[in-house]
């Protein structure tokens, strides 16, 4: 895994100018020429602090790849600035913290998964999509990348419109890790999201579980209820109706087995 901190998304603000009302949004790479304003922007919004080995490495297009959020209708001669951006990491599957959660598939050779280390948008141009399309990019990177199984990123636990973000997108909590950043001589908890891509899916998921769990039992409640119409047609079918004529497929007790296995697992769902 990277030398880097961790995983980081948008968590304060910085003051910027006033934006023109309905801004020209384009997004391209990030080059040399935007290592000030990206040094800047991290310190202003993320409360850990980066090495300069990571910013060369973005500005460089080193084994990190980048998006930059640009404003090209700003009237103040800045429309190349950044005012967002997304870096990211190709890593090895089997090598990541994840790798026990991805679906191998040998003919595709040697897997891998995108993580994304920083992601952020100024504070003058939020809750205008920037940050759902610089993941977009990033997405549609990944899938074009055969042997890629899936994006996933770290958040912590407190940023509840990242997390939000990350739910409406399809990302899926995985995983939530206590302790796991340190600020300031604090720890703080983090939840691990996932977007699975090309044919990739979590093996362990809860909905797998309950589906299984459904087809199971509907598959023995079909069996049970043939033999007993034989025996006694009226009478033996009472048990299988709920009040409202439903079938009861999932009993109280079968509920508690399930979340029972859910949290013997190891993982935490949300």
């Amino acid at each position: 895994m990277s030398r880097f901190p961790r995983g980081f998304m948008e968590n304060s603000s910085m003051e910027e100018p006033k934006i023109p009302l309905r801004p020209t949004i384009c997004f391209r790479p990030i080059n040399p020429s935007d290592l000030e304003r990206l040094e800047q922007i991290h310190r202003d919004l993320f409360p850990i602090r980066y090495e300069s080995e990571f910013f060369q490495n973005v500005v460089n297009g080193g084994d990190i790849v980048s998006w930059a959020a640009v404003d090209r209708s700003r009237p103040d001669g800045h429309s190349e600035e950044l005012i967002g951006f997304v870096t990211a990491k190709i890593v090895l599957a089997k090598e990541s913290e994840i790798s026990d959660l991805i679906r191998y598939d040998s003919s595709k050779g040697e897997e891998t998964l995108v993580y994304i280390l920083t992601l952020g948008v100024v504070e003058s141009y939020r809750n205008r999509g920037i940050a759902k399309l610089l993941i977009n990019e990033v997405v549609k990177y990944a899938s074009n990348i055969p042997a890629c199984r899936g994006v996933y990123l770290h958040v912590i636990a407190h940023n509840n419109p990242a997390i939000r973000l990350y739910k409406r997108m399809s990302f899926r909590c995985v995983r939530s890790l206590h302790g796991f950043y340190l600020i300031n001589g604090q720890h703080f908890d983090s939840y691990l999201f996932v977007y699975f891509i090309n044919g990739s899916r979590s093996p362990c998921s809860p909905l797998d579980l309950v589906v299984l769990a459904l087809n199971y039992m509907r598959s023995g409640i079909k069996s049970v209820a043939s033999k007993l119409t034989m025996k006694h047609e009226e009478k033996s079918l009472k048990w299988l109706k709920c009040k409202d004529n439903s079938r009861c497929l999932l009993p109280t007790q079968t509920k508690r087995n399930l979340a029972s296995e859910r949290l013997s697992s190891g993982y935490d769902y949300v």
